[in-house]
C-alpha cells in the first residue's frame, strides 16, 4: 500500500518588538518585527523578518484593497489622536491589532497574490519602491528583490556591475535611504534590526 501524505500549508505571522526609532530631533515612531515562518508555495521565502510602522500598514490596506475591491479587508488598529508611545498598553494593544490584520489577511487566496504583500512581509522597501517594483519600473523582480533581502550583506537595488564600476563614486549610492535593504538571518529566532526612517511618521 501507498500512502501519499498532503502536507497541510501554514503560515505563521508575528508582530513583536516594538521599538522607538528617532526620526530626527523632535520626531520619533514606532516600528514592529513582523516574522513570517510557512511551508506555502506562495511564499519566496519560508522564513523572514522584517521591521514595519504603523503607516505602512495603512498603505498595504489601501493597496490591498484597491486591488481586491469585491472584498471586505479587515480593519487596522484605529488611529487615535490619544496613541502614547511611551505607554506600553497602548503599544500592545496596537501590535495585537496589526497581527491580527495580517492573520486575516494571509488566510485570503485572492489577497495572497497581491505582490505588494510579499515585498511588504520580507523586504524592507519603502511603499514607493514596492510600487515601483510591482509595475516593472526596477531592474529587479519581485522575487529578486525577497532573495536579495534575505541572503545579501549588502544595499540593494545596486548591482555588483555598478558597484565595480562606481566603487568609489558617490552617486553609486544615491538610492534613497529607503531603498536599502538589509539581510534577514533565514532563521526562528532572526533579530531584526531597525529600518532606515522613511518619510512617514
Amino acid at each position: 500500500l501507498i500512502f501519499i501524505m498532503r502536507l497541510q500549508e501554514f503560515v505563521t505571522v508575528l508582530v513583536r518588538d516594538p521599538r522607538t526609532q528617532k526620526e530626527d530631533s523632535w520626531h520619533s515612531y514606532i516600528d514592529y518585527e513582523i516574522f513570517i515562518h510557512t511551508n506555502s508555495m506562495c511564499f519566496t521565502r519560508k522564513t523572514s523578518c522584517v521591521r514595519r510602522r504603523f503607516r505602512e500598514f495603512v498603505w498595504l490596506r489601501q493597496r490591498l484593497q484597491s486591488n481586491a475591491v469585491l472584498l471586505q479587508l479587515p480593519e487596522l488598529p484605529s488611529k487615535t489622536p490619544f496613541f502614547n508611545m511611551n505607554n506600553p498598553h497602548h503599544v500592545d494593544h496596537r501590535r495585537q491589532g496589526l497581527q491580527e490584520f495580517l492573520e486575516k489577511i494571509l488566510q485570503d487566496a485572492l489577497l495572497l497574490s497581491d505582490s505588494r504583500l510579499h515585498l511588504f512581509l520580507q523586504t524592507q522597501l519603502s511603499p514607493e519602491d514596492m510600487e515601483a517594483c510591482v509595475s516593472g519600473q526596477t531592474k529587479y523582480s519581485v522575487a529578486d528583490a525577497i532573495h536579495k533581502f534575505a541572503s545579501l550583506n549588502r544595499r540593494f537595488p545596486i548591482e555588483d556591475e555598478e558597484r565595480k564600476k562606481g566603487k568609489n563614486d558617490a552617486d553609486s549610492d544615491s538610492e534613497s535611504s529607503s531603498s536599502g535593504l538589509r539581510p534577514s538571518d533565514d532563521s526562528i529566532s532572526c533579530g531584526c534590526k531597525a529600518s532606515p526612517a522613511s518619510e512617514e511618521s
